[in-house]
Order: structure tokens, then sequence, then C-alpha cells
């Protein structure tokens, strides 16, 4: 991804008198301008970007206290698969000893397990938990655990272990990643790791509780993703047209793959009701859209990939502007376009590559049965990443050309002061041809 330094800019920081404009080419350090910071725009041109992104801005905030949930609605907890009461556990001895002592139909040699509970009210309680030598999760002694707890249940089946504690592992391997941002990205990957916070904070307290309260998932997805967008972008790239411009082209493609995924989950009558899990919320919030769920995971997955896209064509347009001021939008757009081309080729193999390794257990499944592939694409869970997949892709494809167009327009467009328009002693015609010879 192309990262440039980006700052803020001032409003009252284009073309003074007695001053070269940062673009001009009679400006003494001009060459050096395209690793720098991105040089203000006109006034003119910034407020005609503040026309279009206050009110959206503005928009996207009245779509969060309007639709803000104020928390995640309670229910009477069923007891099945996540939606289980759990209490830290820790398994504090193991005997091995044979299956058969233990009523168990499997040949050789059991683990019986004695396991404390460590959290809730029956803190250190124990209770033994017989592993299966053929099982996928074995247990040693000291390891942490999970275990559910069942209230109904009689006294000696009230507790079972349903998961390993791996808090641990998960808490170092973000810290390595946080590490590995801030000491490569320095001040940029500190406020990368800011809108990331800012991002899970969103997801966490705006979209996941206003589903379940009941509105409507495409509107809680498209405000939500909105807000994501808007803090994302201006945190790690800065207050800029650039930004901005980055901003509008994200706008355009996200509202792309929301019309065409829309059409599509419609038109193939995908319910978004595939697994036990989507069962589970089903069953506890009938009132959900599931469709609309479905929908809404596709316009926050292709979000991510979005920006990465955006940002990058919107600098290679802006560096390409400050390398040869005199290209026009159609130059500015072609040259672009080329790099956009490359960008596309990698990021659509990603993704696709992403969602393939995602459901690979379920491929593997249909490969196992020897379908063919016809009857595979057609089964709804596959047929919904294939969905997921394209549509993502498309906005993708489409937000190279958009985001190119807009930026070589709003750069092209820009009108500096008249010390920018005039460098010494000649038009900026003139200037500009003398540019190209000293560069020859």
């Amino acid at each position: 991804m192309t990262s440039t330094h980006q700052t803020p800019e001032p409003p009252g920081h284009e073309g003074h008198g007695g001053h070269d404009h940062p673009h001009s080419p009679g400006h003494s350090h001009g060459h050096g301008h395209s690793h720098g910071p991105a040089a203000p725009v006109s006034r003119h041109l910034r407020k005609v970007i503040a026309a279009v992104l206050i009110p959206f801005g503005a928009a996207v905030l009245v779509g969060l206290v309007m639709l803000w949930p104020g928390g995640t609605p309670a229910h009477q907890r069923t007891g099945v698969g996540f939606d289980r009461q759990t209490e830290q556990g820790r398994v504090v001895s193991v005997a091995h000893v044979d299956c058969k002592e233990v009523h168990v139909s499997s040949p050789g040699q059991c683990e019986k397990a004695t396991v404390e509970v460590t959290t809730g009210p029956d803190r250190g309680r124990t209770f033994t938990e017989v592993v299966q030598p053929d099982a996928p999760r074995q247990l040693h002694k000291g390891q942490g655990v999970v275990v559910a707890y069942a209230p109904d249940a009689p006294p000696e089946l009230q507790y079972s272990v349903t998961d390993i504690n791996r808090k641990l592992p998960v808490a170092l391997l973000a810290g390595i990643f946080a590490l590995a941002v801030v000491v490569v990205g320095r001040m940029r990957g500190v406020m990368a790791l800011v809108a990331l916070a800012a991002s899970f904070l969103v997801l966490t307290f705006f979209i996941l509780p206003a589903i379940l309260q009941g509105s409507n998932p495409l509107v809680v997805a498209v405000v939500g993703a909105s807000a994501i967008m808007l803090i994302a972008l201006y945190l790690c790239h800065g207050l800029s047209a650039r930004t901005s411009v980055a901003v509008l082209g994200t706008l355009v493609s996200l509202l792309l793959t929301g019309l065409l995924g829309s059409l599509f989950i419609g038109w193939g009558s995908l319910s978004g009701n595939t697994d036990d899990n989507t069962g589970l919320i089903h069953s506890l919030y009938p009132d959900i859209d599931m469709s609309g769920l479905l929908l809404a995971g596709v316009i926050i997955g292709s979000l991510g990939v979005l920006d990465d896209v955006t940002v990058t064509q919107t600098s290679a347009v802006w560096e390409l502007h400050q390398a040869d001021s005199g290209m026009g939008p159609r130059a500015l757009y072609r040259a672009g376009i080329r790099i956009g081309r490359d960008h596309i080729a990698s990021v659509v193999n990603t993704l696709v590559l992403a969602y393939a390794g995602a459901a690979l257990p379920l491929l593997l499944l249909f490969s196992i049965a020897q379908s063919s592939v016809g009857t595979v694409a057609n089964s709804e869970l596959v047929a919904e990443e294939i969905v997921r997949t394209l549509v993502g892709s498309i906005g993708l494809v489409a937000s190279v050309p958009v985001t190119t167009g807009l930026a070589a327009l709003v750069v092209a467009a820009d009108r500096p002061g008249p010390a920018g328009r005039v460098a010494r002693g000649g038009t900026s015609r003139g200037v500009r041809g003398g540019r190209r010879r000293r560069a020859k």
C-alpha cells in the first residue's frame, strides 16, 4: 500500500503575494515535494469538497444518534452453543485409566482429568472430565480451560469443559502485532492502532447491539461503516483534500457494493441462515432480517480492502501531479489507472483467496462427497461465499477508476493563488515549458 505523509491544510495557506506556490515550477525546491507533505489546495476547492463531505458527515452523525441501541438486549440463556453460561477453570490432575472403567466404548486408555472452577459462585469446586483417546482436544495438568455451567442439570453434571483458555497466546500475539506496527509505522502506526480500536468500538457498541435491537441491518451497516471510514481514514492519513477524495471514492464504491449485494442476495434467495450459529441467532432474535445481516456483512467486509485501494490511488495521482504539474486530468487519469491495474490484479486475488481459506473445511466436505462444481456452487453455503466474494471484488475493481477519476479531476481543477499561476518573470505555461526543457 502506498503511503505518503499528510498534514492538515491551514485555511490561509494558498498563494500569498511574494511567495511561490509549492507546485510552481519556478520554486527552487519544487523537485523535492513528491516525498514531502501534500501541497495545500486552493480555498475554493476546499470549499467544494467540504460542501460534499460536511453534509455526509452530519448525516452519519444523525444516523448514529437515531439508531444508537443503548446496549445489547437481554435474553433468557438457552444453554446451546455460544449461548451458555461459562466460567474459568484449571486442570489440577490427569490420570490415565482404561476406557471401560469410565464407561467409554472406545478401546485404549482414556484421560480422567480433575478440573477446578476458578471463577464464579462455585469457585474452588472440582469436577471430573473424561477425555477419549481420539478426542481432538487433550488436557494436561495446569492447563487453563473454559467450563460451561448448566444450573438446571444434576449437580454432578452441572460443569463440563467446553474449550481451552487461549487468552495469553492471543494477547501476546496482539502485543507483537501492535509493536511491529508502531516500530515500522512510527506515529502513523500509532494512529492506525487508534483507528483500529475506534473501529472495534463502533462495531461492538453500535453495529452489533443495533442489529440485535431490531434495526434494519443494511441501514445500520451503512451508517456504522461510514463512521468507521471517516474515523479511520482521517486519523491515519490526516485532514486533507487528498484524504477527502479517498473518502468520496470509498463512499461511492460502498454504495455500489451495497446495491449489487442487495440485488443478488435477493435474486439468489440467500436467507443468511445457513449454519448452527446463524440458526441460534435467528432462534434467539426471530425479528432479525438474516438476509439483511448477510448484506451488512458484505458491506463491512468490503470496507477494509476498499480504503486501502482508494488511499493508494489518490496518493498516486497526487504524487504524479506534484512530479509534473502540467499534466491535465486525462493524463493524470491514464497514469493513475496504470498503477491501479496492478493493484487490482493483486488485491482481488487476495480477497478471493481469503474467502476460500475461510471456507476451506466446507470445500473439503464437498470434495469428499465428490460433488460436481455446479452442485457445490448452487448450495446456499457456497453461494453465499461466492456472492460475498464477487460483490466485494466488483466494488473493489470499481473503486480504482472511480477514485482515480475523482482525484484527477480534483487535483487538475485546483486553482492556486496568483503566485502559483505566475512564477518569476513569466506565465505558468512558459515556466512549465522551461521545466520540461531542464528535465531533458
